[in-house]
């Protein structure tokens, strides 16, 4: 449960913050550029969703990683 937890607050932090910062972040921009013309008004909200769905996975994974080690140890 943790887990969907943290999913949900990075998620949340780098879909605000591809939406507050004026340049580009990866994996967005380049999600963008395949795109191409066909969504070009909507190009920065489908980046920020791209980037909060690719760090929040991201960070959830390093996550559980880290958790995991923590419970072998005891």
């Amino acid at each position: 449960m943790k887990g969907v937890s943290i999913l949900i607050v990075f998620f949340s932090i780098f879909l605000v913050a591809s939406l507050l910062i004026p340049s580009p972040i990866f994996p967005g921009n380049l999600f963008c550029a395949m795109i191409g013309k066909s969504a070009s008004e909507y190009a920065y909200i489908l980046s920020a969703v791209f980037n909060g769905v690719f760090y929040g996975i991201t960070l959830w994974l390093v996550f559980v990683v880290i958790s995991k080690r923590f419970e072998e140890e005891k």
